[in-house]
């Protein structure tokens, strides 16, 4: 220790008579300057205090990176050297610097004297080179004398600073030395020439500044170094007695003095790119120019590469491989089974499936199948015939861009099962027979369970659990989409497969699962897939269902089809909007929605949004107006008032027929019969003043006789009719009145304005009061019986109140006054007698005639001039308006 003190005591001597001899003002300075530091290490650097006394050991600090230095890390050697130990950590060049501390007396303080640094290089040492290799090609007929060597680049090195390289070679029968120095990591070494079977000897050495170090020694034959070109002339030759091989032929590239060699030959078929490598290495050895590759399939296209390089294991290099070769193997027979199954649909007819058998060439078909031979037989009984069908790929029905053709469609009965036989045949023989078993319907064996299918890894993957059944002998896996049928065979001790056809994105697969049993098709389990889902293309289309309510109305749509949905649909979403939008969220199985709590009378707007699990679509808008009024709203109302009306007439119709005395007695009244009227004797309660009695008082009484038994002059209908009329004429000419005097009043019948009236005052029984006033004396009123003496009243037992002309005479006292002529004038009595012989009427002074029905005018006239006669008189006038009710 003490030793390699005073070694650097008298190291720090020396550089400070250096530095004094030459004359500086700097009064320190560090030791070493610019080293080139080893990255991991600490670094000791000296700072030394030189011809002065302004400054100790103690007034000096170190700075690394602008940063000072903690005082730990100091170590004071003497009173004028001041030493410092750092890690150094990364590639980066930094400076140290050591100063002295400025003091507080200090006027003339100088920066450079009291300031020292030094840079500090940090490197790795020199990596060793590793994996040396060199190589020597060939060119034209011989191998190269430049040999190219290389090895692996250093991990770490300074780009400022880099490591150095330098490569030795070395021929040990002649002693010749070659070298080549660079700063990559290979390098090629020119030689006067190659040293065929000799041996050789090459290194590499790396350097830097912090040292050297040299890598492993490569000492061998020289041959060892060689890559030849590839075999030259490769061909394949096709025998046709060999329909599994293929003769591969080709030449040596260089000559045999120099380099003696083996080959290795690879085959793959057409369109792959797996190869397979044929035969070992070892089997191939020197002097072979030839060799046949075994175990091919026939009738197929295989490219071949052959390559070779130095026989002795372990030593030279491989060639690059030849240029393909393409040949294809002869035909053979087909030597496995055609690929059989079966379409099965419902028949026209019940209880009938139609069955399409449907095949695809044989694995190894090791030819073109030109035709099918199928047999089939669908009866139980082993006596029944086989129908033997000969098909050939050339038929309309036959699908090649399937890779299937359709042999043969039957119509089976529900109760029979079928059995089906094929064969495929080419050009060299038939293939093996496939056999397949339908059984009747219902007595299918057991299906798979939990058959699920899913993608993964751009593959569609199908997993199941076994049936109970354990004679299961192999699966069948099918799927169908809208293009068409595909279907692949599982060995029997299968769980899970990948579908190996091909499938397409955003497209539905029906995928099913049938166990066989040796031969016999079991129930199938099928489930819905997609290899990758997507957003749908197109929306539904909604429509309503009839016309709509008042406040709700039925939205229907259709489900999109397969082509345009590209996923599982999750929802569908309703929008409807009269202004403001509102959406309903319904299932995937809904297709079709019932909206309510709408505004009557207003316009909606809707359209349906469908939705996948990767995006949705927006179908077509539809518009629709709701109802004003609620179907049956309006029916119902008029419905209503009709019952209504119709209740209130019947009410009323009730109380008609009810109330019909009443109304009929207020609207109708009755009007008496004057003709049944019966007269009672009516004594008046005063005396009638005497009068004289006049002559001629009462005269032109017209009388209209009737002879009866003349039938042949009026009929019977006819005398109904001129009594009618008569007593019509009667009453609404002569009525008479009561409550004067007369000199004679005969009874008259009152008939109404129509001939009705009769008949309606035939029917009643109640009575009207009636007077008359009629003479003791005298014959039917043509005797003068005005006597005062003698007059009668008579009442009938009616209860008609009287006529107007009755209660007030004075009525036709004014009436009466407007006669034409005198009273005076008229006659008494005019008889008036029908006249068969002249068919008219006579005038005659007879006194007496007895008609059967009389029609006779009473026209009254007073021959005195005295008023009581006038009196009398006017209170009987014949009242032309007939009978007023009161």
């Amino acid at each position: 220790m003490m030793s390699t003190r005073r070694i650097q005591l008298l190291v720090l001597a020396y550089l400070a008579s250096v530095s004094y001899s030459s004359g500086a003002e700097r009064h320190l300075m560090v030791t070493p300057q610019s080293p080139f530091l080893q990255i991991g290490t600490n670094f000791t650097a000296t700072c030394v205090i030189i011809d002065t006394n302004e400054a100790t050991p103690e007034d000096l600090y170190w700075s690394f990176s602008q940063n000072i230095i903690p005082q730990n890390q100091y170590t004071k050697i003497n009173e004028s050297a001041l030493s410092v130990t750092i890690p150094i950590n990364n590639e980066k060049s930094e400076w140290l610097f050591c100063r002295r501390k400025r003091k507080d007396s200090d006027i003339s303080y100088s920066e450079n004297k009291f300031t020292q640094a030094i840079l500090l290089t940090k490197l790795y040492p020199p990596e060793k080179p590793k994996n040396l290799t060199c190589i020597a090609i060939q060119e034209k007929n011989y191998l190269s004398k430049n040999l190219k060597c290389s090895w692996e680049a250093a991990k770490h090195n300074h780009k400022d600073k880099p490591t150095t390289y330098k490569i030795h070679v070395n021929i040990s029968v002649n002693n010749h030395f070659y070298t080549k120095e660079t700063l990559k990591n290979s390098a090629i070494v020119e030689m006067e020439f190659f040293p065929y079977h000799m041996e050789m000897e090459i290194w590499v050495v790396a350097h830097n500044e912090l040292g050297s170090v040299e890598s492993e020694h490569l000492k061998q034959d020289a041959i060892s170094f060689a890559k030849t070109d590839p075999p030259l002339d490769v061909t394949a030759i096709s025998e046709t007695p060999l329909p599994s091989s293929l003769l591969i032929r080709w030449t040596h590239p260089i000559a045999e003095e120099y380099v003696k060699l083996k080959y290795e030959i690879r085959y793959c078929q057409n369109g792959s790119h797996i190869w397979t490598m044929e035969p070992d290495v070892e089997e191939i050895t020197e002097d072979i120019t030839s060799f046949r590759l075994q175990k091919l399939q026939p009738d197929t296209v295989y490219i071949t590469q052959v390559r070779c390089k130095h026989f002795m294991e372990g030593s030279g290099y491989w060639s690059n491989w030849s240029a393909n070769v393409t040949q294809k193997t002869p035909e053979y027979r087909p030597t496995s089974k055609p690929r059989l199954w079966k379409i099965v649909t419902e028949g026209e007819r019940i209880n009938e499936r139609q069955v399409t058998f449907i095949c695809k060439n044989p694995v190894s078909s090791n030819g073109k199948i030109n035709s099918f031979n199928i047999k089939i037989r669908t009866r139980n009984s082993g006596n029944t015939p086989w129908e033997s069908i000969l098909t050939n790929w050339s038929r309309a029905d036959s699908s090649p861009s399937q890779n299937f053709i359709a042999l043969k469609q039957i119509i089976l009965p529900d109760t029979s099962p079928a059995v089906v036989n094929v064969t495929a045949i080419n050009s060299m023989g038939e293939s093996p027979v496939a056999s397949l078993r339908i059984p009747e319907k219902g007595r299918e064996l057991d299906p798979v369970k939990a058959l699920e299918a899913y993608p993964q890894e751009g593959q569609l993957l199908v997993r199941w659990r076994p049936p109970n059944n354990t004679l299961v002998s192999v699966y069948v896996v099918e799927w169908v989409n809208a293009n068409g049928i595909d279907w692949q065979r599982e060995n029997k001790n299968t769980r899970q497969t990948t579908i190996k056809g091909h499938l397409e994105k955003f497209v539905g697969y029906n995928i099913s699962v049938y166990p066989l049993y040796s031969g016999w098709t079991g129930k199938p389990t099928r489930v819905q897939a997609y290899l990758e889902e997507g957003a749908p293309l197109a929306g539904p289309s909604v429509r309503l269902n009839g016309k709509p309510g008042r406040n709700k109305a039925e939205l229907m749509w259709n489900e999109i089809p397969p082509e345009t949905r590209r996923g599982f649909i999750t929802n569908y979403t309703i929008f409807y909007s009269s202004g403001t939008e509102q959406a309903i969220t319904v299932p995937a199985s809904v297709n079709s929605y019932v909206l309510t709590s709408l505004t009557a009378n207003t316009k909606y707007d809707t359209w349906i949004r469908v939705s996948t699990s990767r995006g949705s679509y927006n179908g077509t808008s539809h518009s629709f107006t709701t109802l004003k009024y609620a179907s049956g709203e309006i029916e119902m109302t008029v419905v209503g008032v009709c019952v209504g009306f119709l209740f209130v007439f019947l009410i009323t119709m009730s109380l008609c027929i009810y109330k019909r005395d009443v109304i009929k007695r207020n609207f109708w009244p009755r009007i008496p019969n004057p003709r049944k009227s019966t007269i009672g004797n009516w004594s008046p309660d005063y005396h009638i003043k005497p009068e004289t009695p006049k002559e001629n008082c009462l005269s032109g009484i017209s009388v209209l006789d009737m002879e009866v038994s003349d039938g042949k002059s009026v009929s019977e209908e006819d005398k109904a009719s001129l009594a009618l009329k008569k007593d019509k004429y009667l009453s609404e000419e002569h009525s008479s009145g009561i409550g004067g005097s007369s000199c004679m009043s005969s009874p008259r019948q009152s008939v109404s304005d129509s001939d009705e009236g009769a008949d309606t005052a035939d029917t009643t029984a109640s009575t009207v009061q009636y007077s008359s006033v009629v003479a003791s004396n005298g014959y039917k009123g043509q005797t003068p019986c005005v006597q005062p003496q003698q007059l009668i009243f008579s009442r009938s037992e009616s209860t008609q109140p009287l006529l107007d002309s009755e209660e007030n005479p004075d009525l036709l006292v004014q009436e009466g006054s407007r006669a034409s002529q005198p009273f005076s004038q008229l006659p008494c009595f005019t008889h008036t007698a029908w006249d068969h012989g002249s068919g008219s009427f006579t005038e005659s002074n007879e006194p007496e005639v007895e008609p059967q029905e009389v029609l006779s005018s009473l026209d009254m006239c007073l021959s005195g001039e005295t008023t009581t006669d006038r009196q009398l008189f006017s209170s009987y006038m014949p009242q032309l308006g007939g009978y007023r009710p009161q």
